[in-house]
């Protein structure tokens, strides 16, 4: 005998995940696409790890009296928060909104600030797997770190949500071909001119100023000044960092275009 059943109890009753669940799952699905990329392995691992280990085995260029990989491992870790938070998400969001990604993201249950959230959580994933490989082996090059957790914390933190910022800024408003060019050029030339593996000091003294007062400047500076040299909070690269991404995220809302 066929047991009563009552009016609807087949009915479908669609509705979305709770948003705590949707964020999670774009976040892991952002996450995998990037370490699947082998683009933005090379940013993002490649590039510091080579750099770091080059550059701390083979006196190329002059780091001052202490040993190198005091002076490189600040310079590369801040040089992966920029490779992930800047220049990868970039190219990466440029071209998912050329090709519509975006849009049709946009039009899903999932509200978009709480897609912007799961990039960012993608980001800081990928932040901390970067961050520990290159601790590992600035250790196993005898790398012997000093100063606070919380001000490297802080550093990282406010580094990311800057170049974070810009990227998703330089993303929202240029073609995906631009983003692209643009983004691998600020790279190299922060490479560069951004104290990560040459010292700001080896620049005249007027060019010194004006790129102290980069982001990856303030945040290779104030690593540096931490973990190599010992130092306390260093107000004024967080000041720095603060005014960036402020400024990032503040312009990055108003002007980003979902397509």
């Amino acid at each position: 005998m066929t047991p009563a059943t009552g009016t609807g109890t087949y009915t479908p009753r669609p509705k979305a995940a709770p948003l705590p669940r949707m964020i999670a799952a774009q976040a892991a699905l952002e996450t995998r696409m990037l370490l699947r990329n082998g683009e933005q392995l090379l940013l993002t691992v490649v590039i510091p790890t080579l750099l770091l280990v080059l550059f701390s085995s083979v006196d190329i260029v002059d780091t001052g009296a202490d040993r190198a990989v005091d002076f490189l491992a600040p310079g590369v870790l801040a040089l992966a928060v920029m490779s992930t938070a800047f220049t990868g998400q970039a190219i990466a969001t440029g071209f998912e909104r050329r090709y519509g990604v975006l849009k049709r993201l946009a039009a899903s249950p999932l509200p978009r600030w709480g897609l912007m959230t799961a990039k960012t959580a993608s980001v800081l994933v990928t932040e901390v797997l970067q961050i520990v490989l290159l601790t590992v082996i600035a250790f196993a090059l005898g790398w012997s770190p000093h100063g606070g957790p919380l001000a490297v914390l802080l550093l990282l933190v406010l580094g990311t949500a800057a170049f974070s910022g810009l990227g998703l800024l330089m993303a929202g408003t240029l073609r995906a071909e631009a983003t692209l060019a643009a983004a691998n050029l600020v790279f190299l030339l922060l490479l560069v001119g951004g104290g990560v593996v040459v010292p700001l000091e080896k620049f005249p003294a007027g060019v010194q100023e004006v790129l102290g007062l980069l982001p990856i400047s303030a945040l290779s500076g104030g690593l540096r000044d931490v973990l190599q040299h010992g130092a306390g909070m260093p107000w004024g690269d967080l000041g720095i960092l603060a005014v960036w991404a402020v400024a990032g995220l503040a312009a990055a809302g108003k002007f980003f275009r979902w397509e």
